[in-house]
Order: C-alpha cells, then structure tokens, then sequence
C-alpha cells in the first residue's frame, strides 16, 4: 500500500513538472471571472477585453523563466568539474608477495623447425 501511495506521487510530481503549462491555462479557463475582476492589470481599462489574460501572460512568462532556470542548474550540475582541493601525490608500492607458477610443459605439441619462414634476402647478397 505504501509503495503504491509513493509511486502515484511520484507519477504526479513527474506529470506536474512536464504539464505546468496546461496546468496554468487549466486554472485560468476555471477562474478567469475571478482573475479578470479581481487580478487584471487592465481592469480600468474595459475598453483593452484584456479579461485577464495580462495575468495569464505574466504567469507563462514566470513559469517559463523559472523552467529556463531549472535546465540551466541541471546542465550546471552535469558539467561540474571536479578540481582537487589540495595537491595530493599517488606513490605506487611494489606487491610485497610475488607468486611465481612454475612452468609445465603442454603435452602433445608438435616441435617443428620452421625453415620456411625465412624473411627475403636483399639482392646485394645474393650474388
């Protein structure tokens, strides 16, 4: 029950960031006669129709501004250099134990003199 409840959060939290957009044109549609009599920049101006879009407009703009933001930080996370703070020396030590394997032979080689691979002459030789 529990990792059901984290993974619909989690499901929500995902779909919230991706749809902020829709999301600000859905809470307008629902409370635009609210946002237009109370929040409208032009509401003494009846003659623009603004009808709170001047609000809508400067909402997109935030959230837009604030999605810029958010990419910038996470490209700024990924190409973080990693810069040492104090110089530090790597010394590498020799293995205190050498294992040394003995050599066996392997049974049922052939030995065969390879006279036939011979690299070429120069001509100045062979004369």
């Amino acid at each position: 029950m529990l990792n059901r409840l984290i993974a619909i959060s989690l499901l929500f939290a995902l779909i919230g960031s991706n749809f902020s957009r829709f999301f600000i044109y859905a809470g307008f549609e629902l409370n635009q006669k609210y946002i237009s009599e109370k929040l409208c920049e032009n509401k003494s101006r009846p003659w623009m129709h603004c009808n709170g879009k001047c609000f809508l407009m400067k909402k997109l703009k935030l959230a837009e501004e604030k999605e810029k933001k958010q990419e910038r930080e996470n490209q700024r996370m990924h190409h973080m250099e990693a810069i040492p703070s104090a110089a530090s020396s790597f010394t590498f030590r020799r293995p205190v134990l050498k294992t040394i394997y003995p050599q066996r032979p392997v049974l049922h080689t052939v030995h065969r003199a390879f006279t036939i691979f011979q690299p070429p002459k120069p001509s100045f030789l062979q004369a």
